[in-house]
């Protein structure tokens, strides 16, 4: 296990960094990498950018908005929030599993004498208020596990800068977003800033393995491919916002496992421009599952034709086809 050292705050640079190192990176070992970024609101790979961001308030502070390759839910980061990720070899299925890869996080805060526990189907949270947010990608037996931990972040500022669809407060039987998030420093018994911190947990997540940190520089070459990666990938709008059509079809709706919300154009009969948005997560890019349906005729069968081979649990998870297929016609 390594731990590879990026001392940017820069959201967009950290997430090329964070991309590079998974799917680039020969992987001998395992890859740890902690790392904070400035203002931000990363949001999910499949999610729709505007109806996330408070755009106003986001252009007012001059929060950042970028777009990661994960699934699930967009998430503010500040100076006070540290980001873990963990780049292993996948040991079985190539599945999301959240439990398997966020023990290691939840022992090592345990060691701190903080009581925290892993909840609902990706967060971590203390005395019911959630903490950090947990994503996970499968590329190529590669398994990128990555979170956030609120350690001393602007609570106000985030639940300004974010747009939270009602359903999702109401689902964990909360008024706000403010009120079912907290700070971990508060429950520490010992004045810390961020960076001592990141050292104390970056030292127990070794300790588990009986292991040293042991630091690793990424090299020139590394490095070029991640400025690359961050000039004409994380820095452009055609990647954190993309163009929202105008949709003469709109379906939304939340499962145990996510949210889904379908849009689509009718034109001449056939399904046009459609754009699958959520915080579901999945194996599949879900860009193979909308190619599959462009350009075909609106109707059942055609529709039930076009899905009756495709795995929908590796794109979104655990759904039915019939519960696809009442989304399509609702």
């Amino acid at each position: 296990m390594k731990y590879l050292v990026n001392d940017s705050n820069d959201p967009r640079y950290n997430l090329a960094f964070e991309e590079y190192c998974f799917k680039s990176l020969d992987l001998k070992d395992d890859y740890v990498i902690l790392w904070i970024n400035g203002p931000a609101i990363i949001v999910g790979k499949n999610q729709n950018t505007i109806e996330e961001v408070n755009q106003d308030f986001v252009d007012e502070r001059g929060i950042k908005v970028v777009r990661r390759i994960t699934g699930g839910g967009a998430v503010y980061h500040d100076l006070g929030n540290l980001n873990f990720s963990i780049i292993s070899m996948s040991t079985g299925a190539e599945k999301i599993d959240f439990k398997k890869y966020n023990i290691p996080i939840v022992k090592s805060l345990e060691k701190l004498g903080i009581n925290c526990e892993l909840s609902g189907r990706n967060d971590i949270t203390i005395d019911g208020k959630k903490f950090s947010g947990i994503a996970q990608s499968v590329w190529k037996k590669r398994v990128l596990n990555h979170g956030t931990l609120l350690f001393d972040t602007e609570l106000d500022i985030l639940s300004n800068a974010l747009r939270v669809k009602q359903d999702k407060i109401e689902s964990k039987g909360v008024k706000s977003v403010k009120s079912r998030v907290t700070n971990i420093k508060p429950y520490i018994n010992k004045d810390i800033n961020i960076y001592e911190f990141r050292d104390i947990l970056l030292k127990s997540i070794f300790g588990m393995e009986g292991l040293e940190p042991e630091e690793h520089r990424l090299s020139k070459e590394d490095l070029d491919n991640i400025q690359k990666l961050f000039k004409e990938k994380y820095s452009t709008w055609e990647w954190n916002y993309g163009e929202s059509p105008k949709s003469h079809y709109q379906n939304y709706r939340r499962f145990n496992f996510g949210s889904i919300d379908i849009r689509f154009n009718l034109v001449n009969g056939l399904i046009s421009d459609i754009k699958i948005y959520g915080d579901f997560f999945g194996t599949e890019d879900v860009k193979l599952l909308q190619e599959k349906l462009n350009g075909i005729k609106y109707e059942k069968t055609e529709v039930l034709k076009a899905i009756e081979s495709e795995p929908l649990e590796k794109y979104f998870g655990n759904i039915s086809k019939k519960e696809f297929m009442d989304l399509m016609f609702q």
